[in-house]
């Protein structure tokens, strides 16, 4: 199989592994603190990770990749997670994954600026197009939006473009599995203390779907998914296969009005499709 083909299979597995975080997050929220949830997400994931590592005999990154760990972990381990979870007890999962469609323009910028990618020219136009898109989406939904819950959304999707960037290029050389389980390592003292200090007094009030969604987020988002993800980076391009990212937000209302039995209505489905006919153009042009 060509190694592009792979990347772009690779990626579009993450992709759908992902679309769960946000309705999960949101169900986990209703009974965790943003917080506690964070921290209890990468820890167990820093948990596995760390068996992984061990079991495999995974080679040590090097004193000069400690910087990148250090982006990834701040951008996709703590940044994304806190933010999302914040924002999620302003707005429904189904409003917050729309902004997912932003993730493309950001990821793109940083592969520019952090691995030295650079895509044409008509690329651009078709992934400003859709950041414009859901930007002014976003505007216009009056009282139905939280201004806090949009602007946390947009500072999650600057980190974590940031840390997706970061983790592509170092996957290059470390491998995409190796990358994110060293992040989650790096990351493990400080967030195994702030879970620790903010964990609940009780856990008897925690619901069974709470418990579900906080599986999930730690064992598919917070690991499995940047597995695949990482390595379709590495292997199709950070700026290219990044714009898979625009499909997430239809795989992701879709679990928002199945399981969650949030509303979608025509505008939201109508971006949501618009965005996903730019990064048709955008992909061709990466």
């Amino acid at each position: 199989m060509d190694i592009r083909t792979s990347g772009w299979i690779n990626g579009f597995l993450g992709v759908l592994i992902f679309s769960g975080s946000l309705p999960a997050t949101r169900v986990a929220v209703a009974d965790f603190d943003p917080v506690f949830l964070t921290a209890a997400r990468a820890t167990i994931a820093a948990g596995m990770a760390l068996m992984l590592l061990m079991a495999l005999r995974a080679k040590r990154p090097e004193r000069s990749d400690l910087a990148s760990l250090a982006i990834i972990a701040a951008g996709v381990v703590a940044g994304f997670p806190l933010l999302t979870a914040f924002a999620l007890q302003h707005i429904t999962s189904a409003h917050s994954i729309v902004f997912i469609g932003l993730l493309p323009l950001a990821t793109a910028i940083f592969a520019v600026l952090r691995g030295g990618e650079r895509p044409k020219p008509s690329f651009w136009l078709f992934a400003g197009l859709g950041a414009v898109l859901v930007a002014g989406f976003a505007l216009t939904r009056g009282a139905e939006a939280s201004p806090l819950g949009d602007g946390l959304m947009i500072a999650a999707v600057v980190v974590c473009g940031l840390g997706y960037a970061e983790g592509g290029k170092l996957s290059r050389r470390l491998g995409g599995w190796q990358v994110i389980c060293w992040a989650l390592v790096f990351a493990l003292p400080v967030m195994a203390l702030i879970g620790w200090i903010a964990r609940p007094a009780t856990l008897e009030d925690v619901s069974g779907p709470a418990w579900l969604g906080l599986a999930y987020v730690s064992l598919f988002s917070m690991l499995i998914g940047f597995i695949f993800w990482y390595r379709g980076l590495a292997e199709g391009g950070v700026a290219a296969v990044g714009q898979l990212q625009l499909l997430q937000p239809f795989f992701g209302l879709l679990l928002a009005a199945s399981l969650l039995h949030e509303p979608i209505g025509w505008s939201m489905a109508a971006v949501t499709l618009a965005v996903v006919v730019c990064v048709a153009g955008a992909k061709r042009f990466a």
